[in-house]
């Protein structure tokens, strides 16, 4: 709403409206709202959960210090999405199709979860809102965003092409000056790195077009239910969830900076997006947002996100991938989310393979997902095939361990883009 004033004013050269042009300073103003917001009114919002009496139920499942966090006020997610929306809506141009999109996945989402923080809290249910209400959520989500990247005539990009040097090696990369409408993706690792989903459909001949963009609203949904699942998965220690959801951000802050700059697309051999500069006001709040909301959530928590929170932040962060055509680096950029996912499955699966043929399960972990596992004494009588670490380790040093490994991964998926 403020680029709008701004601009207006700038017509009557009102000093300083100017400033509002630039995306840089948009994104900064972003950044400062959302963490001023997130703090000033997270106390309020949480003497208020306290007052509802809104906390948390913990099962006593023999990790140290959990039964401490019984009653910490819960659905703190609100915090978050209230600090993303209000500066993204000041801040940003709200004619844009990929910020309307963020916008819709962020209250979407955020619905999903508080119903499912509301069920268990007010309705004292503790399985929350059934499973395949939430899978169906994230799978209508998903089917909006694939359609609208398909169906927009908003939608479209500058494809990256090599210019090859005698020696077969990349003299230049050129910026193709006409805006096209395309299922190509960034992939990591690989000199011609633009992955077409249409490969996969050849065989549909004369329908390979519709073929394609069916496959592609497809891998849009799975990646959504996904990382948003495993947002949920890792929000289990107090600061895990926010503090690698902020990290996340920052690295997807820039790689929609450079997907919007032509120069810098073309440097790192990535397709140009127009209008994703928005983007980059979005990840500012976002990671303003989820900054301070650790201000009440890191180790004491006072407040836990719930699933408000944690189904948010994963649903984001799979739409802004999806958006600047960097899905196929999530597995290294939320590799923390995914080793977490990967440990439930394994263990699951293990169980029911050695209880089928052994007629005892057995475990992998001494318990998922992957952080309570560190949790656990490797000498507690836990049969698992991994028993170290044989100590407990502190729960604040998991989460910042984490974080640290959070920070080399989104390191890795930026140097990714040049290590072809």
């Amino acid at each position: 709403m403020l680029y709008y004033l701004f601009t207006y004013l700038d017509q009557l050269d009102f000093p300083g409206a100017g400033m509002f042009k630039y995306v840089s300073f948009r994104s900064g103003l972003a950044l400062i709202l959302s963490l001023f917001i997130s703090t000033a009114i997270g106390r309020k919002i949480i003497d208020k959960l306290q007052r509802l009496q809104i906390g948390e139920t913990v099962r006593d499942l023999g990790l140290e210090g959990q039964i401490s966090k019984k009653g910490t006020p819960t659905m703190g997610g609100v915090i978050i999405i209230i600090a993303i929306l209000i500066p993204v809506l000041f801040c940003a141009r709200l004619n844009n199709i990929y910020l309307l999109l963020m916008l819709i996945t962020t209250i979407w989402l955020g619905c999903i979860g508080f119903a499912d923080d509301y069920i268990k809290v007010f309705l004292k249910n503790k399985e929350g809102l059934q499973g395949r209400f939430k899978i169906i959520g994230q799978v209508g989500l998903g089917l909006i965003v694939g359609l609208v990247l398909y169906l927009s005539p908003a939608v479209g990009i500058r494809e990256n092409k090599e210019l090859l040097n005698k020696d077969n090696t990349v003299e230049q990369v050129k910026i193709h000056s006409e805006v096209t409408k395309s299922t190509k993706t960034t992939i990591p690792f690989l000199k011609n790195n633009n992955f077409d989903y249409a490969y996969l459909v050849k065989w549909a001949g004369s329908y390979q077009e519709e073929a394609t963009w069916m496959v592609f609203v497809l891998v849009v949904i799975f990646i959504v239910t996904a990382v948003s699942n495993g947002a949920n998965l890792t929000d289990g220690l107090d600061g895990l969830a926010a503090g690698n959801s902020a990290i996340i951000g920052v690295a997807l802050g820039i790689l929609a900076y450079m997907s919007a700059h032509a120069e810098f697309a073309s440097f790192l051999n990535i397709m140009f997006i127009p209008g994703a500069e928005e983007l980059v006001v979005f990840a500012a709040a976002f990671f303003g947002a989820t900054v301070g909301f650790l201000w009440y959530n890191s180790y004491p928590a006072q407040v836990f996100m719930g699933d408000t929170g944690s189904l948010t932040l994963g649903g984001i962060i799979a739409v802004f991938a999806v958006i600047i055509r960097k899905e196929l680096l999530i597995p290294i950029l939320c590799g923390v989310f995914f080793a977490e996912s990967l440990s439930v499955l394994l263990q699951v699966t293990y169980f029911k393979c050695t209880r089928k043929k052994q007629g005892t399960g057995k475990r992998i972990f001494k318990m998922t997902p992957l952080h309570h596992h560190f949790q656990k004494a490797g000498n507690a009588g836990i049969e698992a095939l991994i028993q170290k670490p044989y100590n407990v380790v502190p729960e604040s040093k998991i989460v910042v361990r984490f974080w640290l490994v959070g920070i080399i991964l989104a390191v890795i998926t930026i140097v990714t883009l040049k290590m072809r």
